[in-house]
């Protein structure tokens, strides 16, 4: 794109907007408790609209301003604008009692398309991290390699052959690729048909675990002895009495060598012992208060089960002291020397003078940890032994340090992960499809107590908001309402695994796959489960963002499991995901994200207490299937001329998805088809049969979904 040439005055016109959003967004605050929902709707929703417009004016100036020190300041208002449209999105639903919203109505007030309402995906998700996801994916291939799932072909140079010997390797491989075409065309019928057979009968097979099991053994092992060791020195130590000379000496997280040497007068450890009891007497408080409203609850005769709603986090005081501190540096500030946009070495002074002394203090706590050391070996008189032992074993020690830092501990567990079969699938590129649909009716359907069928443009709208911000930005992640769970529903073929691969592509996210089938047959028992949830919770955490995909989510938390799937042990994960689910916090950008096609064969209490965001993804209307026919052609190399009616073919493939026109698609434009294309135009006719072949989703199966979902 290229730089626009009014980008300081459409930043200077969002913070303006911004600035007068806010003081009237305080002012016009609707009240906690109110009758009228449609007001208080209305009011969040029309705040939540010119959010969006700011937020992409923002977007636009921060991908396009070179000004390193005007993009920090961009960056803090942009990730804070994503979070405010968050916690708007959030009372939006707890208003509504719905994912899904219609602003008909407020765009025609506002004079404005939905074009100005849709989410805008900031570029710099991707763009700052091509470092990073360049790292990874050499780690994942290196990995690969290990595990014996890639060759690796070495690079050997080729003579140049007589143009004899070219003319005869032409002919032989143009008569083999003729016979292969002649062979393909006859058999292609019964080919199609033997696929669909094997597909029903065979099932997926796991390898041979042995090597797994031996290395996590071994890691295992040594860990308990090493625990083992340390206890018994332990306890020797202090039978001799021989127990420590020296104090221990803070870790980084206590604060070094700050907490040692803070000088604090009595005045100030008064006061921080008093607001040590205030703390405790806040604590008590809370706990009391929190005994009244569990009574309450019990009195309530369930109302409001399955909801838990999270303290709303109030980010306008922030927006405010941004403003402030905005306008204090740059709204004043002299730039007729900065001609180039460059950097103001001034500012940057200011800032690393702390880090610089915060980087020196870091360093000097090592050198009195080392020396501490050094004193407690020379009073144990074992500093002979613990230099020889130490001079011997130097490369460990490196892989250990080594190890602490992060990738390379990764490497380590992400091995026998990668050995179990794909439980770190490669993602697949995803392609934009531009979706021309948008529900005009939305408002006036709910008027009259019909609720409306939920379009793509919608479900496109929540994936981003719920997915894609919040684990793109880790300052969003942390501000917004917490979402951990995530569960798309939807009949076969909507594209719920390519929303899942879309997630990661747009983010830069690490894809692991614990669907049922997937993980049959692997780390047995509980304690081959627990190990396995530790590594892969372990790696999402390390590598982040990160997404883990349960396929077929109904299976783990079956009424009643069928005899055909019992073997597969569909419900291992149901008694530690909950708890997995809770242990993750505000700073793990981790999403477990579900698809279901039959959500009502699960239970549903523990099914909807672990996904409390579900998004129905409907099959497409005629606006979609329009554009989606056109797409799909083009893509598999088809070609749209005027035989070809793609007007037509939309209105027949009423009920069939989005999988549905994709495999009518690809049968039809095989090779031998693709090779008369030019003298023989593709028609709507030749689609038809491959179409009927395939079952469609009928009207009364959407409208379940629908009914069942909305009273989930």
């Amino acid at each position: 794109m290229a730089r626009c040439s009014n980008l300081p005055t459409m930043w200077a016109e969002a913070q303006e907007a911004l600035n007068s959003l806010l003081q009237r967004e305080i002012e016009d605050k609707p009240p906690k408790v109110q009758k009228d929902r449609i007001t208080v709707f209305q009011t969040l929703a029309t705040f939540y609209i010119k959010y969006v417009q700011i937020f992409c004016n923002l977007e636009t100036a921060y991908d396009q301003i070179v000004h390193p020190q005007k993009r920090l300041v961009i960056r803090q208002v942009l990730e804070g604008v994503m979070g405010r449209i968050l916690e708007l999105k959030n009372e939006m639903v707890e208003v509504e009692n719905s994912e899904f919203h219609y602003f008909d109505d407020i765009l025609q007030d506002l004079k404005l398309s939905p074009e100005h309402i849709e989410i805008p995906i900031p570029r710099y998700f991707i763009k700052e991290k091509l470092k990073v996801l360049r790292e990874r994916e050499k780690i994942l291939a290196q990995i690969l390699i290990n595990a014996g799932l890639q060759d690796i072909k070495p690079k050997t140079y080729v003579k140049p052959l007589p143009l004899e010997e070219v003319f005869r390797v032409i002919q032989i491989s143009e008569r083999a690729r003729q016979g292969r075409l002649r062979a393909t065309f006859m058999k292609q019928i019964y080919l199609e048909e033997k696929r669909e057979r094997q597909a029903r009968l065979q099932g997926a097979k796991g390898p041979n675990v042995d090597a797994a099991a031996i290395r996590i053994q071994k890691v295992w092992r040594g860990f308990t002895q090493w625990k083992k060791t340390v206890k018994m020195r332990e306890e020797e130590m202090i039978f001799l009495g021989m127990v420590s000379f020296f104090p221990d000496y803070p870790n980084e997280e206590e604060g070094g060598s700050t907490a040692i040497f803070s000088q604090k007068n009595p005045d100030q450890v008064a006061a921080e012992l008093a607001a040590k009891e205030e703390e405790a007497a806040l604590k008590k408080k809370t706990k009391e208060k929190g005994k009244k409203e569990k009574e309450k609850k019990k009195k309530g005769k369930g109302k409001g089960k399955g909801k838990e709603k999270k303290g709303k986090t109030d980010t306008l005081p922030w927006f405010f002291q941004q403003l402030l501190e905005n306008q204090y540096i740059w709204q004043n500030r002299d730039e007729r020397w900065n001609f180039p946009q460059e950097y103001d070495p001034e500012l940057i002074k200011e800032e690393k003078r702390k880090e610089v002394e915060e980087e020196i203090r870091v360093q000097v706590d090592e050198l009195m940890r080392q020396e501490l050391k050094n004193l407690k070996l020379a009073v144990d008189k074992e500093k002979e032994k613990k230099q020889k032992k130490g001079k011997k074993g130097k490369k460990g020690g490196k892989k250990v340090s080594a190890a602490r830092d992060g990738k390379p501990a990764c490497i380590t567990i992400l091995y026998p992960l990668n050995t179990k079969e794909e439980i770190l699938p490669p993602l697949k590129p995803i392609a934009k499809l531009p979706l021309s649909e948008y529900s005009y009716l939305g408002t006036t359907l709910r008027q009259v107590d019909i609720e409306p069928m939920p379009s793509l443009t919608d479900v496109r709208q929540l994936i981003a908001l719920y997915g894609i911000l919040p684990l793109g930005s880790q300052a969003v992640h942390e501000k917004a309402p917490l979402v951990k769970a995530l569960l798309l529903a939807g009949p076969t073929g909507v594209g719920k695994k390519m929303l899942v691969h879309a997630l990661c592509t747009e983010t830069g996210a690490n894809l692991f796959n614990l669907s049922a089938s997937n993980i049959a047959g692997k780390y047995p028992g509980k304690s081959g489960l627990q190990m396995m949830l530790h590594m892969v919770f372990k790696v999402a955490k390390q590598l982040q963002p990160s997404v883990i995909w349960i396929g077929d989510s109904e299976k783990t938390f079956y009424k009643r499991v069928p005899k055909s799937e019992k073997e597969m042990e569909p419900k291992r994960l149901k008694k530690n995901l909950p708890k997995i689910l809770k242990s993750l916090k505000a700073e793990d950008r981790v999403l477990v994200v579900g698809t279901t096609k039959r959500p009502f064969d699960a239970d549903l209490r523990p099914f909807c207490k672990v996904y409390k965001k579900i998004i129905l993804i409907p099959r497409p209307d005629y606006a979609s299937r329009f554009v989606l026919w056109k797409h799909i052609v083009l893509q598999n190399g088809g070609a749209v001329t005027k035989s070809l009616n793609i007007s037509c073919l939309a209105k027949v493939s009423d009920g069939f998805t989005q999988g549905h026109i994709v495999c009518a698609v690809q049968t039809v434009l095989s090779e031998r088809r693709l090779r008369q294309m030019t003298n023989k135009p593709l028609t709507a006719a030749e689609f038809l049969t491959s179409l009927a072949r395939q079952d469609p989703v009928y009207k009364e199966e959407e409208e379940t979904y629908k009914v069942k979902l909305t009273s989930m």
